[in-house]
């Protein structure tokens, strides 16, 4: 999609509908409470679906990923996030992968057809940090404009602490850069489970939590299908 087209159409349904916070925050904090019932998983998948094909292998390595590498540093939990789904997923435009313009798919959505657009790996790559015990607080899901393509783009960022600079997951590298390094990026807005910012000169700035978004909805709606915990916030 063009960067003027995408770019407005996520900031006017970001501005409109904040909702994310609640619902994407109860499926992230109850699944660190709860686990991950993977067998579940994949029969509800193969419901939802079809055959899961070559699918299962990915899945089945998402999840012994997610076993080995909860105690590992924070930093070695990125590298080997980064990596693992920058190497299962090949790049499809959703228009090409969905026949939709824009689709937000599932982590299993994506695995199974072994395929996504920016958006998917950073998704992906989201909540398997969450689930690997890495606060929401220092992750963000962020809109960019990638200068050297002209477009629209998604990345996941992490922040050691609040004043730190990020760090950049791209599903365009499997090197992870500080994002003073990236400047053929251009920070357009972030959200993770608490809230929605805003990007500019002046810095970042918190401009909701907790109205409807209605791809999350969406999202969060389809993984609760495929079998993946929600409780409330705690």
């Amino acid at each position: 999609m063009s960067f003027a087209v995408a770019i407005s159409v996520i900031l006017n349904a970001a501005l409109r509908h904040l909702g994310l916070a609640m619902l994407l925050g109860g499926l992230l904090l109850g699944g660190l409470h709860a686990e991950w019932d993977f067998s579940q998983i994949s029969r509800r998948a193969q419901a939802l679906y079809g055959p899961l094909g070559a699918g299962q292998a990915r899945i089945d390595a998402w999840q012994a990923l997610l076993a080995e590498q909860k105690q590992g540093s924070e930093l070695e939990r990125l590298q080997v996030v980064n990596r693992f789904f920058n190497q299962q997923l090949r790049y499809v435009e959703d228009i090409d992968l969905w026949r939709e313009v824009d689709y937000w798919a599932t982590p299993i959505q994506s695995l199974i057809k072994g395929a996504g657009d920016c958006e998917d790996y950073a998704i992906a790559k989201y909540f398997s940090l969450r689930r690997m015990g890495i606060a929401s607080d220092k992750l963000r899901i962020t809109y960019v404009k990638a200068l050297r393509q002209n477009r629209a783009h998604m990345v996941l960022t992490y922040y050691s602490s609040p004043d730190a600079m990020p760090l950049v997951l791209d599903s365009l590298m499997d090197a992870i850069k500080p994002a003073s390094q990236r400047q053929d990026l251009l920070p357009v807005y972030a959200f993770n489970g608490e809230g929605l910012w805003l990007t500019g000169a002046s810095g970042n700035r918190k401009v909701g939590d907790t109205k409807r978004l209605s791809r999350w909805q969406d999202l969060l709606k389809k993984m609760q299908a495929e079998g993946f915990t929600a409780e409330p916030v705690y």
